[in-house]
């Protein structure tokens, strides 16, 4: 597995191994070790996956405290454009974001660990997002950032005609409001 270190500390792509031949592929989509390797020794507790049209817009995410989570995202089918934001205080890159097309196609994911803020969109007719998490749900320790904040400026690759919320995810603050 092919892990890439980015400009903003901490966040990871990683990209497996692809054995191709006349029968499909085989590929480990996660391995402990290579992460451990890297340095970075996580718990993953649990997996969630969910399915989405063109358009919807989950995010931007976070929980906090200790229940903040590490996350390690990838599509199992489709196209999705996966948004993280740096808000540890203390970060050199705070306040900055970082995107990345995940795909069926590409088999990338990206790990982004406590402390970050976490969105996608779908860009594909449908997408299936599958992704890690080392802590558990917790709705009180739960809190986001509104998507089109101006601040952040992020380009969701979307007309805004196009982007389908939650009613929960149309009311989260503004990123100056955290």
């Amino acid at each position: 597995m092919k892990i890439t270190t980015l400009e903003i500390p901490d966040l990871l792509i990683l990209e497996p191994t692809i054995y191709d031949d006349a029968r499909g592929y085989f590929f480990e989509s996660y391995k402990a070790e290579s992460l451990d390797n890297a340095g970075y020794n996580i718990n993953f507790i649990q997996d969630n996956q969910a399915k989405s049209t063109r358009g919807v817009l989950r995010g931007l995410h976070l929980q906090t405290g200790e229940y903040a989570q590490t996350k390690l995202i990838r599509a199992l089918h489709g196209e999705i454009l996966d948004v993280a934001v740096d808000l540890r205080k203390n970060s050199p890159t705070y306040g900055r974001s970082y995107s990345i097309i995940l795909s069926a196609t590409n088999r990338k994911q990206l790990l982004i660990p406590k402390g970050f803020a976490h969105g996608y969109a779908v860009l594909s007719a449908n997408a299936e997002v599958f992704y890690k998490v080392d802590a558990p749900y917790a709705p009180r320790f739960e809190s986001g950032i509104l998507y089109n904040d101006p601040t952040l400026n992020i380009d969701w690759l979307l007309h805004p005609n196009e982007i389908i919320l939650s009613s929960k995810d149309a009311l989260l603050p503004y990123f100056n409001e955290l």
